[in-house]
Parts: structure tokens; sequence; C-alpha cells
């Protein structure tokens, strides 16, 4: 069994900044690609963020420059770091993680519960 929390979300103004953690606990194998997802009220999930075991990232265009993903594979935590958040950054947040659990052969995708993100003034 595999859990993943996450925590940081909130009610930020525009301009600011805001850090989100998942953490990911239970029977690991090993963790592979990880990254962050968002869904805005009407609109479809998309991937803003995603980093693999290597360390290779990539970033929706609209994030680039304003946002960082990164790993703690010690801690088998990601983050995203969100800075110049913008309203239309405004989303409940996911993170999405590939893990090989402790006895499987294969791995699988694991989903964060979601946290919200509102950029308001």
């Amino acid at each position: 069994q595999v859990q993943l929390v996450e925590s940081g979300g909130g009610l930020v103004q525009p301009g600011g900044s805001l850090r989100l953690s998942c953490a990911i606990s239970g029977s690991i194998f090993r963790l592979t690609a990880m990254g962050w997802y968002r869904q805005a009220p009407g609109k479809q999930r998309e991937l803003v963020a995603g980093i693999n075991g290597g360390g290779s990232t990539n970033y929706l265009d609209s994030v680039k420059g304003r946002f960082t993903i990164s790993r703690d594979n010690a801690k088998n935590t990601v983050y995203l770091q969100m800075n110049s958040l913008k309203p239309e950054d405004t989303a409940v947040y996911y993170c999405n993680v590939e893990v090989r659990p402790i006895g499987w052969d294969t791995s699988r995708v694991y989903w964060g519960q979601g946290t919200q993100v509102t950029v308001s003034s």
C-alpha cells in the first residue's frame, strides 16, 4: 500500500509564493517519475511540472521561469516551488507519482488527494 500526502496549498496574493509538498510512504521499492498536475473549475487537468528519476524536468509553458519542481529521494518527497503567482494559477493541485511497490514487477501511478491554491487580492 502506498500513500501520498500533499501539503502547502492556500490563499496568496498575486506575486506571492507557495511551496507544495507531496510525501510518499508505504511499501515502496522504487520511485520513478513524479509530477504536479492542476485542475481549475471547468477545465481539464493539466501537467504543470514533471521530474524523472534522473532529475530531468519539464514544465507547462505558462509556468516556466516561475515554478520549480524538485525531489528529495531520501525523504520520498516531491516539491513544487511556485513564485510570482498569478490569478490564473488558481486550481486544485495534485501530485502524481510512478511507484514500483515492494513485491511488484511493474510500476503503477498514484495520485495525491489534491490541495487548493487560490491566487487573489
